[in-house]
């Protein structure tokens, strides 16, 4: 019972950061057909803005001195900033080009966020504590459950249901919805592109600034590459969950979430370095079966 609620607790905590980076990327493919992938680099972005920029070793904090209740809405906004930021200087001149081209830029704006980053930081992780009595531990049914892993999972239900009612309920969200149905057909209904497409940025902006907070609170260390392993692995349960559904994002980063932590549980000894290739031959297996995705969003559907 105990080695069960632990790989619960431990599955679902995992699970929801995977959910909240794959629901940011597909809130972006969703009404722009764009895989933005320096989604990874706005996570780094948000740690590094949390100590002061200099290449020494030993990291200073700056933002992440702040008290949590002015820190997470400054760093969630800032995240939202960027990710507008590189809508308007980038995404925004390239709306009509080829979603290859497109994909191709976030590659190019990826790698100079991610060159900026070095040349203010330097290249070497840094050691950062940020929040450190959220790793303590609490007993739940047995399991000695991290309170930080408590926070993921109440936070990714929050994220999840305040995103579903914004989508359903306010006049932005009903406009999401109708680009990611038919973005040629919601501009001619009166949808106003800009305001659309911003929102999406911004939101997508701020889960990676959730993301980036999560990460810094669990691993302690600030790295250029920290991004990139989540940003991947969001990807993957983008496809996995159907290109464009935010339903299938969810469940697909939880479902990848629970795989991950079952695998180093049950895998031998010998076996577990090689964890991730058994995953992601579990999700080659799930795509040459279902290659549309575990959920097939409404827009991919035939109409009559």
């Amino acid at each position: 019972m105990t080695n069960l609620a632990q790989l619960f607790f431990d599955a679902a905590s995992l699970g929801g950061l995977y959910a909240m980076a794959a629901l940011g990327i597909a809130l972006i493919f969703g009404v722009m057909n764009l895989v933005n992938f320096a989604h990874g680099e706005y996570i780094a972005f948000c740690v590094f803005a949390l100590i002061v920029p200099s290449t020494d070793a030993v990291a200073v904090m700056f933002l992440g001195r702040a008290p949590a209740l002015v820190l997470i809405p400054v760093v969630l906004a800032l995240g939202g900033l960027i990710a507008v930021a590189s809508e308007y200087a980038v995404f925004r001149h390239l709306r009509r080009a080829d979603p290859v081209a497109m994909m191709i830029a976030s590659f190019a704006l990826g790698f100079v966020i991610r060159n900026a980053l070095l040349a203010a930081y330097g290249g070497r992780p840094k050691a950062i504590s940020l929040w450190p009595g959220l790793n303590t531990p609490v007993n739940i049914a047995g399991a000695s459950v991290p309170l930080l892993q408590l926070i993921v999972i109440v936070t990714t239900l929050l994220v999840v249901t305040g995103l579903a009612l914004l989508l359903k309920k306010t006049r932005i969200g009903l406009e999401m919805r109708a680009a990611a149905e038919n973005f040629t057909m919601a501009r001619l209904l009166g949808v106003r592109a800009n305001r659309v497409i911003t929102g999406a940025f911004a939101l997508s902006g701020a889960l990676a600034a959730a993301v980036a907070l999560i990460m810094a609170t669990q691993t302690g260390v600030a790295d250029v590459k920290m991004g990139g392993q989540i940003m991947l692995v969001a990807f993957i349960a983008t496809v996995l969950g159907g290109l464009g559904s935010l339903p299938g994002a969810v469940a697909a980063g939880f479902l990848v979430g629970i795989v991950s932590v079952v695998l180093q549980a049950w895998l031998p000894l010998d076996a577990r370095p090689f964890r991730d290739a058994f995953l992601y031959t579990l999700v080659i297996i799930c795509l040459l079966l279902r290659p549309q995705g575990l959920f097939v969003p409404a827009s991919a559907k035939p109409r009559v």
